[in-house]
């Protein structure tokens, strides 16, 4: 056994083997506080919903979170911005411990192996993501896995590109930000983030259309599509226009890192892009039509959406933590002998 984790600013997903299955696991990572009573504990008990009491507050966590907002006219809190562990909330370290055991629950047997997702640190902000993947690192091995981080952008091509042999351009669309892995033969050449994603273009399309945010979360995952044909006055066309600019962005800086990293031109990868903000349908032709007029300086194979988007980093996550246990047993070594030998 072993387990993948998708630590993302909206969803927490994890991913493990069930005989010829992969299973999926997968929480919103939001909540929202709502006033404490003994009836309204007990039948959110009942219901199942996730929560926690503290106080004389309640705090429901997860899926419901988004549905308890729209109903009481709240606005969801975040445990994360911009891709790691948010400074601006209090309350962020145990609602994500609870979040996180919800998702992967026990280890199967000490010391399971669980490679979980972590951001390279993005080239637009001067954010750095070491406390927040030191941190989820605690929880785990607190629960009892012998846990691992992998940069996001390179758990996609470990989930996309096996038949590629590992090799090519990763590009994961987040909420908080997008991840982007070259890779030549599961070696990684460029990785680097930008802190711009799902909730940047649900942000400035909430701010001009005066809509609360929370609001076009909810449209932007009904059925949204990127087609054009939307009247521009609305949320929707909103939506598409800084979609589309966040793909100008994303690509500009893939540009301008393949010049600064002097990628041999050539290079001929294909590229796959995946995460839960490239579901929208149209999104794949619309990042294509971009790539296409972009100045990259090594040629594209092809460009390919990720069956199931929002599952493709947990499954990477996945395949690493398999490959690594399969190492461990095939040697026959335990830890120390292996760290010794590195040595």
């Amino acid at each position: 056994m072993a387990k993948g984790l998708d630590v993302g600013t909206m969803n927490i997903l994890s991913a493990q083997q069930d005989g010829n299955d992969t299973v999926f696991v997968q929480q919103r990572n939001s909540f929202v506080e709502i006033e404490y009573s003994d009836m309204a504990e007990q039948m959110l008990s009942r219901s199942e919903v996730l929560h926690i009491r503290k106080d004389d507050k309640v705090y429901v966590v997860g899926d419901d979170a988004l549905n308890f907002a729209n109903i009481f006219n709240k606005e969801t809190r975040r445990p994360m911005k911009h891709g790691i562990l948010s400074n601006d909330e209090k309350s962020a370290i145990p609602m994500m411990k609870l979040i996180i055991e919800q998702v992967v629950g026990e280890p199967a047997y000490p010391d399971e192996k669980l490679y979980f997702s972590s951001p390279a640190d993005p080239i637009d902000s001067d954010l750095s993501t070491l406390y927040h993947q030191k941190t989820i690192e605690s929880f785990l091995d607190d629960m009892g896995y012998d846990s691992e981080p992998i940069n996001e952008g390179m758990s996609v091509i470990y989930s996309e590109l096996a038949d590629n042999n590992f090799t090519g351009l990763g590009i994961s669309f987040g909420a908080g930000m997008t991840n982007v892995c070259l890779a030549y033969y599961a070696v990684p050449v460029m990785k680097f983030s930008v802190a711009r994603g799902g909730d940047w273009v649900d942000e400035q399309a909430a701010r001009a259309t005066g809509t609360p945010v929370d609001k076009v979360t909810s449209i932007k995952e009904d059925d949204f599509e990127l087609d054009f044909t939307t009247d521009v006055g609305g949320v929707e066309g909103a939506l598409s226009i800084y979609y589309e600019n966040l793909l100008d962005y994303v690509i500009e800086n893939i540009v301008k890192e393949v010049d600064e990293e002097d990628v041999e031109e050539g290079l001929d990868v294909p590229v796959v892009v995946t995460g839960g903000t490239s579901s929208p349908s149209g999104f794949e032709a619309l990042f294509r039509d971009h790539l296409e007029d972009a100045n990259i300086p090594f040629s594209i194979s092809g460009v390919s959406h990720a069956n199931e988007p929002l599952y493709s980093v947990a499954r990477g996550g996945l395949v690493a933590a398999r490959s690594d246990e399969d190492v461990d047993h095939d040697t026959g070594a335990d830890d120390e002998e292996v760290e010794a030998e590195a040595e």
